[in-house]
């Protein structure tokens, strides 16, 4: 990183594009943290890229002042791949919904995290498609009933996120809330520094098909161990799988060679466009 000389200011990293998120939407949350990070660390808006596939969450980068694309669904992780494989100097972040990220883009999750290359993913997960009239989602409990696509639940046991990143291999796994901005603040800033793949889930309530989401604020905590974060996998797995999934904090942490592109060579952007040319 080459940060910026002097203060910068959460300010610096938010465009003049206004937000149309459902007022209460925990996104809010997510977008002031993530301008938060960036400015603590004081990273020039041209050495970061924020990447986002197709859902509510994924409209981030049209927020924001720094490069930016808003792919396809469930292929923000490739992008970001592609992007950081071809330019290793700038800081890729990616962002999405668990939706897009855990169920067309699951297969991307998975290799992503094994891959370790050096990226920070940030789920806003909110157990439910916000953007397409509320239906399931993958980390949906099987017993809701609200969707008229699934009126008698999923009877499907949901998504752990956590634990299968863990699975996978993914070298830095945590779990925050998005009512809570400076933390997950903070928390982006240590996903950020991390050498290798940094995984953030944030729980961010849909108050609009989701309204009895807005009780986490009275439901989520921290984790109550003083054994993480740790670099013990059969420790992680254990309190992973303990957990009701509303605990928060930086669960995991690894250090493990960080995968990058061998036999990098310079190639002058007129050579490219020469081989396009007819």
């Amino acid at each position: 990183m080459n940060p910026l000389p002097g203060k910068s200011q959460p300010k610096d990293y938010k465009s003049d594009v206004k937000p149309v998120w459902c007022p209460g939407c925990g996104d809010f949350g997510v977008l002031n943290a993530i301008t938060k990070a960036l400015a603590s660390l004081r990273l020039p808006p041209e050495q970061v890229a924020l990447i986002s596939g197709i859902g509510c969450s994924s409209r981030v980068p049209a927020y924001t002042n720094v490069y930016g694309f808003h792919g396809i669904h469930g292929r923000a992780l490739a992008l970001g791949a592609g992007l950081k494989a071809a330019r290793p100097d700038l800081h890729v972040v990616v962002a999405g919904g668990d939706g897009d990220g855990f169920s067309i883009g699951g297969n991307h999750f998975l290799h992503a995290c094994r891959r370790n290359m050096d990226m920070t993913y940030i789920v806003m997960d909110n157990e439910v498609y916000g953007m397409t009239k509320g239906q399931a989602s993958p980390t949906t409990a099987p017993d809701w009933t609200e969707s008229e696509l699934t009126p008698s639940g999923t009877h499907a046991r949901p998504f752990q996120p956590a634990a299968i990143a863990l699975a996978a291999g993914a070298t830095f796994i945590a779990r925050a809330f998005s009512g809570k901005p400076n933390l997950l603040a903070q928390m982006m800033v240590l996903a950020m520094q991390h050498p290798g793949f940094a995984f953030i889930q944030v729980l961010s309530p849909c108050p609009t098909f989701r309204p009895e989401q807005k009780e986490w604020k009275n439901i989520v905590r921290p984790f109550a161990v003083d054994a993480l974060p740790t670099s013990d996998p059969a420790l992680a797995a254990l309190h992973c799988q303990r957990d009701d999934g509303m605990s928060t904090g930086v669960i995991y942490v690894e250090a493990r060679p960080v995968w990058r592109r061998s036999n990098m060579q310079e190639i002058a952007i007129e050579d490219i466009e020469q081989e396009f040319r007819l």
